[in-house]
């Protein structure tokens, strides 16, 4: 293994393909299953339980005295936890993690599984708490001492954070403070949920419907907590499990009578009004329903950053709804360039007119949010400004923006309903999430087509730009946004009904082509757009007259070729992103052949994964994998309330992806041609 003294690009060592960097001991170690696991773990410990690194030790041998047999003993864990700063010994230990070597260890296993290997320890030291994971499952087990000297272990929905005791977890209840999810807890926290649902319940189809339901409630109870302190309310949390409830029967129907009334409450309330239609019910037994409330229950889903919970929401509707109907998401990376480039403030309104399940929307209520942040909080930056991201003054403008100016139009009503979940996680404005068919508008049968008009009107007249001399009828919402993001459905074997088509200039039967035109409808003078487009359209000999009709309707800012890993594995399509702006009338009629303006032009060679969706990470000349020192940093709040900053250095391998150079090349080619 080659040392690399590069110190400007702030390379250290060079890994090999199956090497990483342990983020407790920065030492390379082998890739496995069990590693990342355990590292996820490692970083869990620090970022949401608040141990200390220098009070944790890998593979480390605990030695005990058998209580039955007499004998000495060592069995070795994943992970140790000690008292702080001290001695890393047996009688020092306060928690320890054992990781399975792969998933299909189950946790009953009789040799592998969580009371096998937890329970020795647990018996025999005085450590008090533990926990095991196959990378999927999380079980937490506690040894208690009766009044006998008798020692039992039982199972426990979690264990205590740093400083806490389990007569404290055990009491907090509905006085409890769910965390801040770090990492990738979340998305696992989603998906264990799903699975269990799945897995357990004899729901294949519904599961995702079940648990969208309980995110619902977990929602809604956070954000009563908030609006009701605003108002000067006391608000008690009911969307609480206690550490031992969901193992008894009788506990479990506390659970279940709790949270089933809290989602009866908000099927009646105003923000959920237009979500629900009054016949939905939680269909779980009161087993699954306590361990899934018991999961979700754990973290603040308003505290957690866009990216977390955009993620962790689209791993499980990617599993159901977008598989099932043949479709597929824009990546991340791609939604936050093509956002970043338009770069929407709260000025803006904004429309995808084929949201999907609200990836677009969601990325630009971040970029929003950002913004306002950063004006209300202008001598903040790093982790401390994040820390404002979701304060209830942030969050109160990112609402009133959401619901006053941010509209996506879905022709499948599934995919509404998961959109504006979506966009309830994100900020809000759900409510503007409508089922139409987009290229149909403003005629069609679907019934969300005559409530568009009316809210879209009503933006306006709360908007900078309602003196602004739009031309079409006031029942009509084309011509009345400033900005469209979409990815449109494309495709040989999607084709537009020929009555709709006729409609159109462009008359034809690829729904690509004729969301361009539809786009350039919905937009005002003046409006930006931003769409993926394969890249036949931009290059094929046949579609020449599309791109006249393009130079005719539009000015060209850019043009962003993307590689063909971009949407593999789910589709090989190659793709561009083109960036237009309507003409004014006068610019209309002007020849377009004579025009002269520069126009950005980049081409994407990596996209942070290859055809296989795997990730890539940036290599040396030898096609080794670099390793660069990062600055980790996260907020702690001390035993007085105060916020401190922690950091650490971590050693990471760094994803190989281009769109955010373009991005930032594209934000120096505006101030340059302005």
């Amino acid at each position: 293994m080659a040392e690399n003294t590069d110190n400007n690009n702030n390379e250290g060592v060079v890994l090999a393909e199956n090497e990483i960097v342990c983020m407790l001991t920065n030492k390379v170690v082998k890739v496995s299953d069990k590693e990342q696991t355990l590292q996820y773990m490692i970083g869990k410990m620090i970022e949401e339980y608040g141990f200390a690194a220098s009070d944790m030790e890998r593979d480390y041998k605990v030695k005990y005295t058998d209580s039955e047999t007499g004998n000495s003993k060592t069995q070795k864990v994943d992970l140790a936890i000690f008292d702080e700063n001290m001695p890393h010994e047996p009688e020092n230990l306060i928690r320890f993690i054992i990781v399975a070597k792969d998933s299909k260890v189950k946790p009953e296993d009789k040799k592998a599984g969580a009371y096998a290997t937890l329970s020795p320890i647990l018996f025999n030291t005085d450590c008090r708490f533990a926990c095991w994971t196959n990378g999927g499952d999380e079980l937490f087990l506690y040894s208690d001492e009766d009044r006998f000297g008798q020692v039992d272990v039982e199972d426990i929905a979690d264990f205590p954070i740093k400083g806490q005791t389990l007569e404290e977890l055990l009491e907090q209840g509905e006085r409890g403070v769910p965390r801040k999810p770090a990492n990738e807890s979340l998305i696992q926290t989603f998906k264990r949920c799903h699975n269990y649902i799945y897995g357990n319940e004899g729901m294949k189809k519904t599961a995702f419907w079940e648990l969208l339901n309980l995110i619902f409630c977990k929602l809604y109870d956070e954000k009563r907590k908030i609006q009701d302190a605003a108002d000067g309310i006391s608000y008690r949390r009911r969307f609480w499990v206690g550490a031992k409830e969901r193992f008894t029967e009788e506990g479990q129907r506390e659970v279940a009578i709790r949270i089933k009334g809290l989602f009866n409450e908000l099927q009646e309330s105003q923000v959920f009004k237009d979500v629900f239609d009054g016949s939905e019910q939680i269909m779980l037994s009161d087993r699954a329903l306590a361990f899934v409330a018991s999961e979700l229950a754990k973290y603040s889903f308003l505290e957690a950053t866009v990216d977390v919970k955009g993620t962790a929401y689209e791993t499980i509707v990617s599993n159901t709804l977008k598989q099932e109907a043949g479709q597929f998401f824009t990546p991340r990376n791609v939604i936050r360039c093509m956002v970043d480039m338009l770069d929407p403030d709260e000025d803006t309104r904004v429309l995808d007119p084929a949201c999907g399940s609200g990836g677009f929307l969601v990325m630009v209520l971040d970029h929003v949010r950002r913004k306002i942040a950063q004006e209300m909080f202008p001598d903040l930056s790093g982790v401390r400004l994040e820390a404002k991201f979701n304060t209830p003054e942030v969050s109160e403008r990112v609402r009133k923006y959401a619901e006053k100016m941010v509209f996506g139009f879905d022709f499948d009503p599934d995919l509404k309903k998961a959109a504006r979940m979506n966009m309830v996680m994100a900020g809000d404005g759900h409510s503007n999430i409508f089922n139409i068919n987009s290229l149909d508008y403003p005629d069609g049968a679907k019934e969300d087509v005559a409530k568009i008009a009316p809210v879209v009107l009503d933006s306006i007249s709360q908007s900078k730009d309602r003196n602004f001399p739009f031309e079409k009828a006031d029942n009509n919402a084309q011509g009345r946004f400033d900005m469209i993001f979409t990815n449109p459905p494309f495709g040989a074997k999607v084709e537009v009904d020929a009555e709709i088509a006729r409609k159109y200039a462009l008359n034809s039967k690829a729904p690509e082509v004729l969301f361009i035109e539809a786009c350039y409808n919905f937009l005002k003078p003046g409006g930006k757009m931003a769409i993926v487009l394969p890249d036949g359209i931009l290059g094929n000999p046949n579609t020449e007259s599309v791109r006249i009709w393009i130079l005719k309707h539009f000015k060209l800012l850019a043009s962003v070729d993307l590689p063909v890993e971009t949407f593999l594995p789910q589709v090989g399509v190659q793709a561009s992103l083109l960036f237009l702006q309507k003409k004014t009338e006068a610019e209309e009629n002007l020849d377009y052949t004579k025009e002269d303006y520069d126009v950005f032009m980049a081409i994407v060679e990596k996209v942070g994964k290859d055809r296989r969706g795997v990730p890539i990470y940036k290599r040396d000349d030898d096609g080794a994998e670099l390793l660069f020192d990062k600055m980790k940093q996260w907020l702690v709040v001390d035993s007085n309330g105060e916020e401190l900053v922690r950091s650490r250095i971590e050693r990471l391998k760094e994803i190989d992806d281009d769109l955010p150079k373009v991005s930032e090349a594209y934000t120096q080619f505006k101030e340059e041609h302005k």
